[in-house]
């Protein structure tokens, strides 16, 4: 028998009819408050191992891509061989990403499904899981992702947080984020043809549109 690839692990993720039925799209949606509210209903969402959700269009991983501007730059680094999604190894992101996982739930009023309270706390611990950030922060929900051209995107939906930093004081804090750096609009325009694909949607779709 295969050893599994994910040892353990169970995401979040809604289903495809779902997606659809709020209405699919290609690319970015600027207005993603009319898919949040269903997608953390806990009706509409349930976990699911990993090893399954990463193979099944059926469902979509629901994925917080979270990109930090401090100033007129914002944060860019490039996935290692060490990630977990050796799929983006070597390629260029605006965004820190990852799952929300049935341990993000509260142990003492356990469930199978996620609110809003129990997403947010899965953003969180991503965010101290890859960053080492120094001083204040403030954010927001600015748009959804999906990319149904690849075959990561077919099975994920990323929420995009944009972080506003007081300051560049940010340290990677996973051996996978190398190369990590701010950059303005016009550096980050001669990297975007190597970004994975949803910083390239986020580039082209608001950050570039800022210059």
């Amino acid at each position: 028998m295969a050893k599994k690839k994910y040892e353990d692990e169970n995401v979040l993720v809604i289903s495809r009819d779902l997606f659809d039925e709020l209405g699919s799209f290609q690319g970015l949606s600027l207005e993603p408050w009319s898919y949040l509210g269903a997608i953390l209903a806990p009706a509409n969402n349930y976990f699911l191992d990993r090893n399954e959700a990463e193979d099944d269009p059926s469902h979509k991983q629901i994925i917080p891509y979270v990109i930090f501007q401090a100033g007129d730059k914002y944060l860019h680094y490039v996935r290692g061989a060490k990630g977990g999604e050796k799929r983006l190894a070597s390629k260029g992101s605006l965004g820190i990403g990852g799952h929300v996982n049935d341990t993000d739930v509260d142990p003492e009023n356990r469930a199978e499904t996620v609110d809003k309270v129990t997403y947010t706390k899965g953003v969180e611990r991503e965010i101290r899981e890859e960053l080492k950030i120094v001083g204040p922060y403030t954010q927001r929900i600015v748009a959804l992702i999906n990319d149904d051209s690849n075959a990561v995107g077919k099975v994920h939906l990323g929420v995009v947080h944009l972080i506003q930093l007081e300051s560049e004081n940010v340290k990677a804090n996973e051996a996978s984020i190398e190369k990590l750096e701010f950059l303005d609009v016009e550096e980050l325009t001669k990297l975007r043809k190597k970004m994975e694909s949803w910083s390239q949607i986020c580039f082209d779709g608001f950050i570039g549109l800022l210059e």
